[in-house]
């Protein structure tokens, strides 16, 4: 039996990998929408599912890690590091999105007081 991680089995992750790091981005931004029209309990949901698209991907990723720890031979591939960047973006774009959320939140709250008056 070989050590080595199949064409079939990496193609498997590096596709599990953009696509729940795609579905990831789409929740933040659906969050970010929800949050500019004042649904800010709507955009947390959209955050959470995000967390939730950027697990499954580190649960595909670490068992990459597993594997290739306990001996089993990865062949580092251009597909197999743009799935690691589209990750890597989405995580990115989360942090940031989270961010914009909360100050969306404040002029928002802002805006209310001012309103008020």
């Amino acid at each position: 039996m070989s050590n080595l991680i199949t064409t079939e089995q990496l193609e498997e992750v590096i596709f599990s990998i953009v696509g729940f790091a795609g579905e990831a981005k789409s929740h933040a931004y659906r969050a970010l929408t929800l949050a500019e029209e004042g649904d800010f309990l709507g955009a947390e949901e959209a955050l959470k599912e995000c967390d939730g698209a950027v697990l499954q991907a580190h649960h595909v990723q670490t068992d990459m890690i597993q594997k290739e720890a306990g001996g089993n031979k990865v062949e580092i591939s251009m597909l197999f590091v743009h799935a690691q960047d589209h990750l890597m973006t989405a995580l990115s774009e989360r942090e940031l999105i989270k961010k914009l959320i909360r100050m969306n939140k404040r002029f928002y709250e802002l805006e209310k007081k001012i309103d008020n008056k």
